[in-house]
């Protein structure tokens, strides 16, 4: 069984930082792409980064310059370094990872989800 644990959210006034972590555990055999998502209230979900196994980094306009996606493949574990937030990055985030297990087929995994909260 696969899991994704989320943690690193919370209230951070505007201006501030946040580090989101999320790691997967289980009987792993594979991880390519981790990525991070986040859905606003009354909004829909929305990718946020990507990252690839060897590193290639991808984000949404909105946080270029401002959040940093990396990974620890070691570790099973993909982070989100979030600066200069600003209210409108008020969200709950969700990871994912695309993962093999060692028995069954590759596909996508998501975390709980973590709230973050950006005070004006």
């Amino acid at each position: 069984q696969v899991q994704l644990g989320e943690s690193g959210g919370g209230l951070v006034q505007a201006g501030g930082s946040l580090r989101l972590s999320c790691a997967a555990s289980g009987n792993i055999y594979t991880i390519n792409d981790m990525g991070w998502h986040r859905q606003a209230p009354g909004k829909q979900r929305e990718l946020v980064a990507t990252i690839t196994k060897g590193g290639s980094t991808n984000y949404a306009d909105s946080v270029k310059g401002r959040f940093t996606i990396s990974r620890d493949n070691a570790k099973n574990t993909v982070y989100l370094q979030m600066n200069s937030l600003k209210p409108e990055d008020t969200a709950v985030y969700y990871c994912n990872q695309n993962i093999r297990p060692v028995l069954g087929a590759m596909r996508d995994y998501w975390g709980q989800g973590t709230q973050v909260t950006v005070s004006s």
